[in-house]
């Protein structure tokens, strides 16, 4: 009796009921595994030859201990519970052959432990370590995801009556948004269209750029309904990637460009607490502002976050930033700039790239007057009737009061615009594409 209730005790020692007990919840949830019954099995085992290792080390001698156990399996004593502990369980002879011959594994030393604890942490972190060295198991199954993409699209090669000069139609925020149409547009096209950044800003074979030469391709495409442009976009990326192999990936590299930095003395301007109530990020929608009482200058009187402009007849500019910050007020700007001053016809009026390095972070208000030099490319030239000599719309401030945008920003705002070369861009870095598309 002795020698039964040593082993009993070893049972509750080890806590062996509740780890049966957790196995059973294992068990219950996985009960189609077949690993969770066999490790129900092992547990049973293992936990059994424990507790008799720990009794013979307690001094019993191993035939009375074997016979007591016997005669407790002459009585049928057996657990009530499956997941409680007992003298019989497990596999009886194997534990019978184990106590008289005394096979029992020796005490852990504290270098065996370490050992031990050394592989159980391998067993865990080396699937995480593999994971971690290739990540494309996960991005392929990301990829898995269900695409978006047009409804029906075709694409095939234009034929020769394929002119440069033909545009594509139709998609989101057109009059025709279910259905966009290319009759002749080239890859370069394609790319812009399924990119949306500036034609600078792709790094791609030498034949997409040559727009003389290579292929053209006529594609007509169901766009779904209430489909947004961004979500336009990702079905021709798509397309592109189904239907031409396209293969690409995105770097950033810096481009030339301006520094939108503090001037001497500091800003002339201060920082603005947004409306109390109303949601800072949410801009006055335009119908609002053109119904709202106006100001002396022509500027709505009303709380919130806007830009509004009010110009006179020659062209000088009054431009009001309310509650705005300094990204929202360089995303104007390269604009402004663009038809302004710094760039003229011979390069397409392209937004000047602006990086902000003023460290400004809160919200301001503030009125920019400047007079924009470069209206005089979109405006007709002015024919003088007596000698018929022909000349720009104007040149400059017809009254010497508005500066230039460059000269207003510093002298106004306190500010200042400074040429660098490291303006970071994202670049679209096309690696291959075919140039004939697969098969409708």
């Amino acid at each position: 009796m002795e020698a039964i209730l040593a082993h009993e005790l070893r049972h509750v020692e080890r806590r062996d009921n509740l780890t049966a007990a957790v196995h059973m919840v294992v068990e219950t949830i996985f009960w189609f595994h077949p690993l969770a019954w066999w490790i129900r099995t092992r547990l049973m085992e293992e936990r059994e030859r424990a507790c008799d290792e720990g009794v013979l080390r307690l001094g019993s001698e191993p035939q009375v201990y074997a016979e007591s156990i016997l005669k407790v399996c002459e009585f049928y004593l057996a657990p009530p519970v499956a997941c409680a502990a007992g003298v019989t369980g497990g596999e009886l002879k194997k534990r019978i052959e184990g106590i008289m011959t005394n096979r029992f594994a020796s005490k852990l030393t504290y270098g065996k432990k370490l050992l031990l604890a050394a592989v159980a942490l391998a067993v865990v972190a080396a699937p995480i370590a593999i994971g971690l060295m290739n990540p494309l198991r996960g991005r392929a199954q990301a990829q898995s995801a269900p695409r978006l993409s047009f409804e029906a699209a075709s694409v095939k090669l234009a034929g020769p009556e394929a002119k440069p000069t033909d545009v594509e139609t139709g998609g989101p925020g057109t009059n025709d948004p279910g259905m966009f149409r290319a009759p002749g547009i080239a890859m370069f096209g394609l790319l812009y269209d399924a990119f949306g950044v500036g034609t600078d800003q792709y790094a791609v074979p030498a034949w997409i750029r040559d727009l003389r030469s290579g292929n053209r391709y006529s594609i007509v495409a169901t766009v779904p309904p209430h489909a947004t442009k961004e979500q336009f976009q990702q079905m021709l990326q798509n397309l592109l990637v189904e239907r031409f192999h396209l293969v690409f990936h995105h770097e950033t590299r810096g481009f030339p460009g301006y520094a939108l930095v503090v001037d001497k003395g500091g800003p002339k301007f201060k920082e603005v607490t947004p409306t109390p109530g109303g949601d800072p990020d949410k801009e006055v929608e335009r119908g609002a502002l053109e119904a709202a009482p106006k100001d002396a200058r022509g500027f709505p009187e009303l709380p919130g976050s806007y830009e509004f402009a009010v110009s006179n007849r020659d062209g000088r500019t009054w431009i009001k930033y309310q509650e705005r910050t300094m990204a929202q007020f360089i995303s104007r700007l390269g604009f402004m700039m663009a038809n302004a001053e710094y760039r003229r016809a011979i390069d397409g009026f392209r937004e000047p790239r602006i990086v902000d390095k003023t460290g400004l972070t809160g919200r301001y208000t503030f009125v920019l007057e400047y007079y924009p030099e470069g209206l005089a490319h979109f405006l007709p030239p002015v024919v003088d009737p007596d000698t018929g000599k022909a000349s720009p719309a104007f040149a400059s401030d017809p009254e010497g009061g508005s500066p230039s945008i460059s000269v207003a920003i510093r002298e106004q705002l306190g500010l200042r615009l400074d040429k660098t070369a490291d303006v970071p861009v994202d670049v679209i870095v096309v690696d291959s594409v075919d140039k004939v598309p697969t098969a409708n």
